[in-house]
């Protein structure tokens, strides 16, 4: 295998979506709510099978973390050889399955193989084009810091200069975060975090507290943004919000903190140094929506190819908004052969 010296390197939770388009009823049965991503819990076990058994769902890679590095990778000049991604997998058909398709997507996959563990999984349930997800991580929660002691690891570790984690990765593994985290302050490499949902914010607060003085770049939603609010006593004005996150303590002083947050179909805010931004969304029309997962993974995505690139903020945004705006069009997370984004 020849040697990655690719820009960017992202470390979460493979996971294969079983995505399906089903009724109110299915979200009451396993009490989720639209627009929410869970942990799996005893009470939802049976929802794969149940999946799979009644409504044809599609098999799609997921991974919040994954597809956001797949985004980037394909909205970059080169069709492969700039990204690289790490996390755990079974030693399983759908383990094959997700290293098949990252890999035709043109990412480096430097998977830890679990033999113990089948590959995780991710129930999207889809009602009128928005999503509810139920994780169950299963071989992805057995991600360890070992595995970055790899050659392949440390030679990915070593040539990307920036480095994405979603938050969905706090519950798994915060010794491999650092680990990397503290090489990126280190070497004044651009370190990326995502909230990824409320609970995360709600029940992995200590988590969150350290990744957070290590982050270059927060991202997050609006209803995310507002449970971080809630939970630190920051207000309800997003905006200030904003700013408030992007003074707090950071590790790296070499560059200020931006702090990005998309809320749909409504501008997303940006704050830097102070001052804060709002960018528009163009608006799609509700006929063309097929589903919302994945969307917030294909802007940071967007965001992240455009960033590696040294382009603007402006530019970083409207690529994030061009991703996700692509991303809603499809199921899940499905990526066209070909790229035709104004700025490649």
């Amino acid at each position: 295998m020849s040697k990655f010296q690719g820009i960017l390197f992202g470390m979460g939770n493979p996971l294969l979506d079983i995505s399906a388009t089903v009724g109110q009823d299915m979200l009451d049965k396993y009490d989720v709510k639209l627009d929410s991503a869970i942990l799996c819990e005893e009470k939802h076990l049976p929802v794969y099978e149940e999946l799979m058994e009644k409504y044809n769902p599609s098999l799609i890679a997921g991974g919040a973390t994954q597809n956001s590095i797949r985004v980037a990778q394909w909205m970059l000049p080169s069709p492969s050889g700039d990204t690289a991604f790490m996390g755990c997998v079974g030693q399983d058909d759908y383990g094959r399955q997700l290293e098949e398709c990252a890999t035709k997507d043109g990412v480096l996959v430097h998977y830890m193989k679990d033999p113990t563990t089948p590959t995780g999984t991710c129930a999207a349930l889809i009602v009128g084009g928005e999503r509810a997800l139920i994780a169950n991580l299963a071989a992805a929660n057995n991600f360890k810091p070992q595995h970055l002691n790899t050659p392949k690891a440390q030679e990915i570790i070593e040539s990307a200069q920036f480095i994405y984690i979603a938050g969905f990765f706090l519950t798994v593994s915060v010794e491999s975060l650092v680990q990397v985290a503290e090489q990126a302050v280190e070497k004044n490499k651009v370190f990326c975090l995502n909230l990824s949902a409320p609970f995360i914010i709600d029940f992995f607060a200590d988590q969150v507290a350290t990744a957070l003085p290590y982050t270059d770049y927060l991202f997050c939603n609006e209803s995310e943004a507002a449970a971080y609010a809630k939970k630190h006593g920051l207000g309800e004005d997003l905006k200030e919000v904003a700013l408030k996150i992007g003074a707090m303590p950071k590790k790296n002083t070499n560059r200020p903190r931006t702090v990005v947050f998309t809320q749909g179909s409504q501008p997303t805010i940006v704050a830097c140094d102070g001052k804060v931004t709002e960018y528009a969304v163009e608006p799609l029309a509700s006929e063309f929506l097929v589903d919302t997962n994945g969307a917030g993974d294909a802007f940071v995505g967007g965001f992240l190819s455009q960033l590696t690139q040294g382009k603007s903020i402006e530019d970083c945004v409207a690529a994030g908004h061009w991703a996700a705006k692509q991303i809603i069009q499809v199921s899940g997370t499905q990526l066209p052969e070909t790229c035709n984004y104004g700025a490649k």
